[in-house]
């Protein structure tokens, strides 16, 4: 175990591996030796008395030749008293110090963003057209969540929420820090689960619903989709224009090879509009080195803005050394009385 000693602003701090120890009055412990100077330096007390009123004293002082004197009775204290009493005035003063026990600092995050995520997991995010680092092709879905992992994990101080949106959008997570569990529940996410239609305009009213609530200084939505809205009830582009008045940023990430034929084609028009619209950036992901390289761009734009906030418990401890003084005040007048029994016994049997 280690300790070190620091002074702050009249303050003394014993660091000890798991809290510490403060002293706030230190100032009080420089009347320790008091009660020494005071034996050192002041005379005993004094009070006058007649012991025995004899109205001839004079006269039998005479008689014998003695001259009489002032006389002086100084009580003399045992070594168990003198120690006790020391004991004791020190357990005094640093009750009157106010120790206190400090524990380990408790960090709290106070998030200056919220950001949610809308990931569109329609039948057409299953299209294999992204290729892995290994060159194997997998799906829109798959490459979006390898990239957002390290994105989420990347955030830390912001509250994050997911958005999966396909015949509808749900609430996957609600805005959170704990973006451990976040990454395991958009882990989980699988194509198709929310139908196979892409409802992107409702996806971002949701969004606004829910950013609605929130009183953080910035409010961002992502939306990751291949842009190809199905009848969403609230079109797309109103969406975004609602989200800006309400103070939501909204960026738009196209998902896919714009090659792709068919149904799974790529409609950048949307995305482009809503991110026009909605105040924010929009970019295009071909393949997995361009989508991370967009994360990378996003994640530079929407800066960390957080407050971390330190609070350390504090408990009293002057109650342990008053405790002790008072036990030892009882313990010894307790042995003196037990003391004085014996000898009264004694004397008497």
């Amino acid at each position: 175990m280690t300790a070190t000693w620091s002074s702050l602003q009249g303050i003394w701090t014993l660091s000890l591996p798991n809290g510490a120890i403060e002293i706030d009055w230190p100032w009080v412990l420089l009347a320790a030796p008091l009660p020494l100077l005071l034996t050192l330096f002041a005379r005993p007390y004094r009070t006058r008395f007649e012991a025995v009123h004899l109205p001839f004293f004079d006269e039998i002082a005479h008689a014998t030749g003695m001259t009489p004197g002032p006389g002086a009775t100084v009580l003399r204290r045992s070594w168990l008293e003198r120690a006790v009493g020391a004991v004791v005035w020190l357990a005094l003063l640093l009750a009157l110090a106010r120790p206190q026990w400090v524990d380990p600092p408790v960090e709290r995050i106070q998030p200056g963003r919220d950001m949610l995520l809308a990931v569109d997991i329609s039948q057409s995010m299953g299209e294999r057209d992204f290729a892995d680092a290994g060159g194997r092709r997998i799906e829109r879905l798959a490459a979006v969540k390898q990239v957002l992992d390290g994105f989420i994990a990347s955030r830390r101080g912001d509250r994050i929420g997911l958005i999966v949106f396909g015949d509808a959008a749900y609430l996957q997570t609600p805005l959170t820090l704990d973006h451990e569990l976040l990454r395991q529940l958009l882990a989980s996410v699988q194509v198709g689960m929310a139908g196979p239609r892409t409802m992107i305009g409702d996806a971002v009213g949701l969004a606004i619903r829910l950013l609605a609530e929130s009183d953080a200084r910035h409010k961002v939505l992502i939306v990751l989709s291949d842009g190809n809205d199905t009848g969403s009830r609230v079109p797309p582009d109103t969406a975004a224009r609602i989200a800006r008045e309400r103070g939501v940023t909204l960026h738009a990430v196209a998902i896919g090879d714009p090659a792709t034929r068919g149904a799974d084609k790529v409609s950048l028009a949307t995305l482009r509009d809503i991110a026009r619209l909605g105040g924010g950036r929009f970019a295009m992901g071909t393949d997995l080195r361009q989508l991370q390289a967009i994360y990378a761009e996003l994640d530079a734009l929407e800066k960390l803005d957080f407050k971390t906030l330190s609070y350390r418990a504090k408990h009293p401890l002057y109650h342990w050394p008053l405790g002790l003084a008072v036990a030892l005040v009882l313990a010894l007048q307790l042995l003196a009385a037990v003391t004085a029994l014996v000898r009264d016994r004694r004397s008497h049997g």
